[in-house]
């Protein structure tokens, strides 16, 4: 098959490499092959969409990548390490360090104000609290929500619930940002607003890979991956690099 892999000069590298990746599912006597043998490679400082109908193994895609599954065949390369048979354990340690996650849903924790959500992963990470605090007011600062450090999540707009989120999957400074259909809750004028947030943290450097259905939310990302039957179909944007 052929590398799907996206070209560009030596000022970016290599973040994500799949080889032959698949990911097989089985259902009574049937097998579902979500992944039929990927090869592709996310390069550092690029924003990805992956999109395709409902069954095309985007979600799958983006499961794998963010370390939430395990290949069932391939491997996977994250910043030039082979990290396809690393343990459960190995595997959390490298999603709390060097990944960050907004899900459509917020998955904020309602009993915690905005300040203990977004030091969350910091807490895991052993921060000290003083610290953690620190870090969250400037990164509720980064996403317009400075003043709502001490309300819960129920006291928020679903607009504000997802700066929530965002600002919680940016304080372990990770190295990528996943966001699997981040405007799905969220109302037209709302979802922009969290798009052109995406855009400025690609701007200032972040690899982000979102998922959506949508092609005008896509049309915020600068890469689309289309996906159909557990492969890639086709890859657009890749000249503007």
């Amino acid at each position: 098959m052929a590398d799907t892999s996206v070209q560009t000069d030596s000022r970016n590298h290599e973040m994500i490499r799949l080889v032959e990746a698949r990911k097989i599912y089985t259902m009574g006597r049937q097998e579902v092959r979500a992944l039929a043998g990927v090869t592709i490679t996310f390069l550092k400082g690029s924003f990805w969409a992956i999109m395709g109908p409902s069954g095309s193994g985007k979600s799958t895609m983006m499961n794998i990548l963010g370390c939430l599954d395990r290949l069932t065949d391939g491997q996977y390369y994250f910043d030039g390490r082979d990290i396809s048979t690393l343990g459960d354990d190995a595997l959390s340690e490298l999603r709390l360090r060097r990944l960050g996650f907004i899900f459509q849903s917020f998955n904020l924790i309602p009993q915690l104000t905005v300040q203990k959500n977004i030091e969350l992963p910091l807490y895991y990470l052993g921060w000290e609290d003083e610290d953690s605090a620190a870090r969250a007011r400037v990164l509720a600062e980064e996403v317009g929500l400075a003043d709502r450090l001490q309300h819960r999540p129920t006291e928020l707009s679903g607009g504000q619930m997802q700066r929530v989120a965002i600002a919680r999957a940016l304080a372990n400074d990770p190295q990528i940002i996943f966001a699997d259909e981040p405007t799905g809750n969220l109302d037209t004028k709302t979802g922009l607003q969290i798009l052109e947030l995406l855009q400025k943290l690609h701007g200032e450097g972040k690899t982000i890979i979102m998922v959506t259905h949508e092609p005008d939310i896509a049309s915020y990302a600068q890469i689309q991956l289309h996906m159909r039957d557990g492969l890639v179909e086709r890859i657009d944007g890749q000249e503007g690099l």
